[in-house]
């Protein structure tokens, strides 16, 4: 019998986890992508010859690419080369305070007792151990597994551990439950920003979201070449296994044929048949038609005030002066309601935080030769949080520039001075974003993670056309280069159940012969 043909368009981490997954079982995989290159939001940029990461610099929980790799023979080692960082992140304020958070929480506790006095340094403590045990409650009931509903969660979590079921704080905001552990303003500021890993506001995020301190904890790691080196490992090995790679390949729409998923027509007029197509894009951007009429009503549309923050960027290659930097440094604004109030009206804030990503420093940094710049300067990425409206509106080169000169003039008050050199840096706005990313606005996380039921209305690897899978930042279990290479590996799990179902086979439980489930638990509901 001929193997199945999955077509997986975009080639992002969760479309490459997929192919990975699929390839291994011997399915008949192609990925389409339109850029020139893998990674989709995993962006590399050239800056005067010199490779700039410009999208997600933070590898966290590396067990979830391991696992991947082992369960289609192959070692995650064989194919990057990462180092664990000690120095999680570090922090600067506009009154001359910083703090460096680590690994290590006992070291951060005592980092923070000197910074903020003792009282502080127990509260840390105390929402460190709080947000340990939300992500042991979530981990295999919810970030796991398909999209559950409150009560299968519940039912997942278990009756001995339901008295603590309260303890993940769904209906209380983020910033609200900071204030229980911080009385420093400066602390609840840095722990809020956690929130905007998911593209949220911690004024509007459920508490739920502690857990991703937790989740850094566990630690974070450099990766030698950049964070593009991930992608290009992906897209590597499911060549490798006998996927089939096309770039620089645009998909004019997705077909059906009796009510069901049947291919792809290219932008150049191919088609291509198959037996289930996986979207690794937007889930908006089928509501819209981006990929023809039939497939519209594959997903409900994404509202543009339910829609995840955007981002104004900036990569670079610049000489840093003043205070010191790490490899990931923040810089707050003074005032961080106001940045999120001016961000929840459409506009960009006044006095921006500001995120600093020194690819020169920490890790293989300070050992890597590949991206030598010249002497002195340093690649550097920058990102301020912006409004998704790059569809709505363009920002005018007038209210880039105030944000520019925003952004370098809270960077100057904390104390770094960054000599900028002509023709060597690259702006990204939200208008940018949308013509990358299309049918977003720019939004760079789906829908917004606001409110308790956020979490429910992702939608799962089922779209509601059959044959027709979804995998993504913008799918459950959610946004994240981890969450999107889980959401890939659920799909993967799906399409290979229901496509076994269709031809009245028993699947395998184990993908490539080894003993590593394709996920924990697969629903098949």
């Amino acid at each position: 019998m001929p193997a199945d043909r999955v077509i997986i368009v975009g080639a992002g981490i969760g479309g490459l986890s997929a192919a990975v997954s699929l390839a291994a079982r011997g399915l008949q995989v192609t990925v389409l992508e339109r850029a020139h290159a893998p990674g989709g939001k995993l962006r590399e940029l050239n800056v005067g010859g010199h490779a700039v990461d410009s999208g997600p610099t933070v590898f966290t929980m590396r067990w979830v690419f391991d696992e991947i790799f082992e369960a289609a023979g192959a070692h995650l080692d064989d194919h990057l080369s990462l180092i664990r960082l000690d120095t999680l992140a570090r922090h600067y304020w506009s009154d001359g305070s910083g703090l460096d958070l680590f690994t290590d929480t006992q070291r951060s506790a005592d980092a923070i007792g000197h910074f903020a006095g003792p009282a502080e340094a127990r509260g840390y403590l105390r929402f460190a151990a709080r947000a340990e045990q939300i992500y042991s409650l979530l981990d295999a009931p919810f970030i796991r597994q398909e999209p559950p509903g409150m009560l299968s969660l519940v039912r997942g979590i278990g009756l001995k551990q339901l008295p603590g079921f309260t303890s993940i704080s769904p209906f209380t905001t983020l910033w609200r439950e900071l204030g229980r552990y911080f009385r420093d303003p400066r602390l609840q500021q840095l722990f809020g920003r956690y929130a905007t890993y998911c593209g949220a506001s911690p004024f509007q995020a459920p508490a739920t979201l502690m857990l991703i301190s937790h989740v850094e904890r566990l630690g974070v790691w450099s990766v030698a070449g950049g964070m593009h080196a991930l992608p290009r490992a992906f897209a590597a090995l499911a060549t490798r296994l006998g996927g089939q790679m096309r770039f620089d390949t645009e998909v004019r729409c997705i077909t059906t044929a009796n009510g069901r998923a049947s291919g792809v027509v290219l932008a150049s007029g191919e088609h291509i048949s198959a037996d289930a197509v996986l979207l690794n894009a937007d889930v908006g951007s089928l509501a819209v038609g981006h990929f023809g009429s039939d497939v519209k009503a594959a997903a409900a549309p994404v509202p543009p005030r339910k829609r995840s923050l955007s981002a104004m960027t900036w990569s670079m290659v610049a000489e840093a002066k003043g205070v010191p930097l790490d490899r990931h440094t923040v810089f707050f604004s003074d005032n961080y309601a106001a940045e999120f109030k001016a961000i929840q009206s459409g506009r960009l804030a006044a006095k921006p935080t500001v995120y600093v990503c020194a690819q020169d420093r920490g890790g293989h940094g300070d050992l890597a030769t590949e991206h030598a710049v010249p002497q002195q300067a340093e690649r550097l990425f920058l990102i301020v949080n912006a409004p998704a409206t790059g569809d709505a509106q363009s920002s005018t080169a007038a209210e880039n520039e105030q944000c520019t000169k925003a952004t370098f003039q809270t960077l100057a008050t904390c104390g770094l001075k960054l000599a900028r050199q002509p023709g060597l840096t690259k702006m990204t706005t939200p208008a940018d974003f949308n013509q990358l990313f299309p049918a977003t606005g720019g939004a760079l996380y789906g829908m917004a993670s606001h409110g308790w039921q956020a979490a429910f209305r992702r939608p799962g690897a089922r779209s509601r056309i059959p044959g027709l899978y979804l995998a993504g930042g913008s799918v459950h279990p959610g946004p994240g280069i981890p969450m999107a290479a889980l959401s890939g590996r659920m799909a993967a799990s799906r399409i290979i159940l229901d496509l076994a179902s269709m031809r009245r086979l028993r699947p395998a439980a184990m993908l490539g012969g080894t003993s590593t489930p394709l996920v924990t638990t697969v629903s098949t509901g």
